[in-house]
């Protein structure tokens, strides 16, 4: 197919995300949930930015050293209440806030790991049956994954960071204007590198996700037809989808929720960052929060991943369907 693989995976991808962008942003909100960095409201700003290691440092010959106040634990809010709470603080619209990061995303990153994913299970399935072993599957998908990563990170950066601005005070938000004011003020303020914070993290989530989603799609696919449980058809795709999306949000969310972590971190001029790498980040996430932190926004990822992946498989086939002419 060549390039005709890249213009379905990338059309059904657009869709899909741009249809299932407000839960993406309520994930976003709650693996943010509990952060020890997370910013707070100019009532104490220093009790914030300061770490415990350095609050002794600074006090004057003959002072006696006060620890800073401990902040009470920060309730959890669950799906629903983090949805109504932006809604009523920055209205509906706010639930797209950053929408145009996602379509720059879906455009470079998924219309890559599609497309290239489509090539090689061309060049890889059996020419008899059409069928491509799952341990092929699961290897094309990590290939296709990582490129794509690679090539959408920085619009993966942006889409993160204006999700999550409705969450700081209004004195400390980026207000970025759009997904190109975003990338600009990053690489000029922080450095192109900063394009790429996460990367690392970014490409390891996109491969466990590409070879779930995409490998277990294909595989239960086949096996519903292989065994006749249902036809070709709508009911088919929505059940091999729904299953495929369930897989990919197990595998992925631990990465998920250090990637969203790393790829929002302030680095304030002069001042350490709050997390030096994503083992560093991913140790203070479970010492702080426990193992389960890294689950945190399971919910709203499964509730997006599965609506996501249905809309996504969905709609490529369809597009398959009006463009098999072409």
């Amino acid at each position: 197919m060549g390039v005709k693989g890249f213009v379905e995976g990338g059309i059904a991808s657009i869709v899909a995300g741009c249809s299932t962008h407000p839960l993406d942003l309520l994930k976003v909100r709650m693996q943010l949930q509990g952060e020890t960095h997370a910013p707070q409201t100019a009532a104490n700003p220093a009790v914030q930015s300061l770490r415990p290691a350095l609050a002794f440092q600074t006090t004057s010959p003959g002072t006696i050293p006060v620890p800073p106040p401990q902040r009470p634990p920060v309730p959890r809010v669950g799906l629903i209440g983090v949805g109504i709470r932006i809604v009523q603080q920055d209205g509906v619209t706010a639930l797209f806030s950053g929408v145009s990061a996602t379509v720059l995303r879906q455009t470079l990153y998924s219309t890559t790991r599609m497309g290239l994913y489509d090539i090689m299970k061309q060049k890889w399935s059996d020419p008899d049956s059409g069928n491509m072993a799952l341990v092929r599957k699961i290897g094309a998908g990590l290939i296709a994954g990582g490129i794509g990563a690679v090539v959408g990170n920085p619009a993966d950066v942006a889409m993160v960071r204006m999700q999550a601005d409705g969450r700081l005070p209004p004195a400390q938000r980026r207000n970025y204007k759009s997904v190109v004011d975003a990338i600009s003020q990053m690489g000029k303020k922080e450095g192109i590198t900063s394009l790429w914070r996460g990367s690392s993290l970014t490409v390891n989530r996109a491969m466990l996700v590409t070879a779930s989603q995409l490998a277990s799609y294909d595989q239960i696919k086949e096996t519903i037809l292989e065994k006749r449980l249902m036809k070709d058809g709508l009911g088919t795709h929505v059940t091999a989808s729904f299953a495929a999306g369930f897989v990919a949000s197990v595998a992925s969310n631990p990465v998920d929720v250090i990637k969203t972590r790393v790829m929002n971190m302030k680095v304030e001029p002069g001042t350490a960052p709050p997390y030096s790498g994503a083992i560093d980040c991913a140790m203070k996430t479970v010492r702080g929060e426990g193992p389960m932190a890294l689950y945190k926004g399971f919910i709203p990822t499964i509730s997006r991943q599965g609506p996501f992946t249905i809309v996504l498989f969905v709609t490529l086939e369809q597009v398959r369907k009006l463009l098999k002419d072409f």
